[in-house]
């Protein structure tokens, strides 16, 4: 019997793979993700927030017509074949690897300020004139929250394994209820810090960190509503949930972060100091 992988499919282009369509997505994309940065570059220096917001919507429409496409060839057009799907978790591995290294970078600059603090931040760590977070205030009760949030995920994607798309979808709304939850808890942290972002090498990266661990937040629950709506529309099935298993790394990427920035941010380095060589 041939592989049905190989099989040609009736008006079908007589291969397993997807020559895509050319999209205009990609290049508005990058157009709303770069109005983003610079409305969020003026919102940091002079707390105007109007093109930050004009940005981000932006991006949120860009990502609604991109996703469209990339269902309709799923669902409608059948060209996410076995070999399509192997690529594309090769292709979510990688990514995820990309955003590794991008807060490599951020920890990266922490330590090599913390680590070594010089006689501008008083030899100490953290700063003088710093008012840090209690680490087991606010900031444990969000990890707790991610931490179930990562729980009810890994019980989703374990239903629809076991093709029990009732209690997928159960754990996928209690997931993005509390990624929804952790995105305004984080919110009203920011509004009670007792620095701001121009406060010196501490709050700098404080806030960088942390915001885009926020951001990436906000992404994956954006991710895992989309997966909630498709679910409701009856795309998963046992064997065939890639775009849920994809949403479902993610978010266990973003999960795995939060932990090292309390650990290391919250904890280690609003807690102690390091004195001056």
């Amino acid at each position: 019997m041939a592989d049905p992988v190989y099989e040609i499919v009736e008006n079908g282009p007589g291969h397993p793979y997807h020559i895509v369509n050319p999209s205009i997505w990609p290049l508005l994309s990058s157009f709303a993700a770069g109005l983003m940065a610079v409305g969020a570059v003026i919102y940091m220096h002079t707390g105007s927030f109007p093109l930050l917001i004009l940005g981000f919507l932006c991006v949120l429409g860009c990502m609604f017509g991109w996703w469209r496409d990339v269902i309709k060839e799923a669902v409608v057009e059948k060209a996410h074949t076995v070999i399509v799907k192997i690529g594309m978790r090769y292709g979510m591995l990688l990514f995820i690897a990309s955003e590794v290294m991008f807060f490599v970078a951020f920890f990266w600059s922490y330590f090599n300020a913390s680590l070594f603090p010089t006689e501008a931040v008083g030899g100490v760590w953290p700063p003088n004139g710093i008012q840090t977070v209690d680490p087991f205030d606010l900031p444990l009760m969000l990890t707790l929250i991610l931490l179930l949030s990562g729980c009810t995920v890994t019980w989703a994607h374990h239903a629809i394994m076991e093709g029990n798309v009732k209690d997928m979808k159960t754990g996928l709304a209690l997931t993005v209820l509390l990624g929804a939850i952790f995105t305004g808890f984080q919110m009203y942290e920011y509004s009670h810090v007792h620095f701001g972002f121009t406060d010196g090498v501490f709050a700098s990266n404080f806030f960088m960190a942390t915001g885009f661990h926020g951001f990436h937040v906000m992404v994956g629950t954006i991710f895992l509503a989309v997966c909630l709506w498709r679910a409701n529309k009856g795309h998963f099935t046992a064997d065939s949930h890639f775009g849920f298993e994809a949403a479902a790394w993610y978010w266990h990427f973003v999960d795995v972060v939060w932990l090292f920035l309390f650990v290391c941010i919250y904890w280690w380095g609003g807690s102690g100091y390091v004195p001056a060589s």
